[in-house]
């Protein structure tokens, strides 16, 4: 049976102690499958960005397990964490991140680089995943020459090149307008096609319709939906219903 790419297996987390203590997750499980999209939603403060962060090793679980292809994340120093998010997670963020002075095949491949790769090599491996992304002509264009879409396909480049297999989205198409949206989202749907695993958080139902399941969260709590939800206030009270 395949194992999941991402696992949280009843994670909490807390900010602050005594009166002051935040729970800003409370006994979250979810599982991300190979090949799966799995949209998340909720109100601001509900734990979707604390959720992210714990899913990609960029803050730690109070208690509970994240386990990312297998590997426990308790149990890694935070070199070891860092190593597996350079060669293992990809990052999609919503104001695309990419470096200015660098073109487009420079940003995809900086990745490798930073984690030793041969420069010629590491460029090769981002051309690769540039053609992927349909942009092979945008590969020595620099990020003001190209479109806010083409730079949200460029980031998506740079989150799947190289072995990766697990992509994070958060708000990915917040900066762009609908259509260009869209788009994006369609090329992180094709990519989940082809066998990575997606965690896409929105606060647009349209766009959690492109995820083969939505989560929604609300206080730390989670209310996993049987499929696509129809509209964000399907989940509202599918979330009220479960307190």
């Amino acid at each position: 049976m395949t194992a999941p790419s991402l696992l949280l297996d009843n994670v909490t987390r807390v900010h602050g102690t005594g009166d002051t203590a935040v729970r800003a997750l409370d006994g979250v499980s979810l599982e991300v499958m190979p090949g799966e999209l799995v949209a998340v939603m909720g109100p601001s403060g509900s734990g979707k960005s604390t959720l992210l962060n714990l899913a990609g090793g960029l803050d730690q679980a109070t208690s509970g397990r994240v386990v990312i292809e297998g590997e426990d994340l308790t149990g890694l120093s935070a070199k070891g964490i860092a190593q597996l998010r350079r060669r293992r997670v990809g990052f999609v963020f919503q104001d695309y991140n990419l470096i200015p002075s660098l073109t487009a095949a420079e940003n995809v491949a900086l990745p490798l680089e930073l984690d030793g790769e041969r420069a010629g090599q590491a460029r090769r491996h981002a051309r690769q995943s540039l053609d992927l992304m349909g942009l092979r002509e945008l590969s020595d264009r620099f990020p003001d020459q190209m479109s806010g879409g083409q730079q949200q396909r460029v980031a998506i480049a740079r989150a799947l090149v190289g072995s990766r297999r697990l992509v994070l989205a958060d708000e990915p198409t917040g900066a762009l307008d609908s259509h260009t949206g869209e788009d994006v989202l369609r090329v992180l749907r094709e990519r989940c096609d082809a066998g990575v695993a997606g965690l896409l958080v929105t606060h647009e139902a349209r766009h959690a319709a492109w995820a083969d399941r939505v989560v929604f969260l609300r206080d730390g709590v989670v209310v996993d939906s049987t499929g696509r939800a129809s509209s964000a206030e399907d989940l509202l009270d599918s979330a009220s219903a479960n307190r």
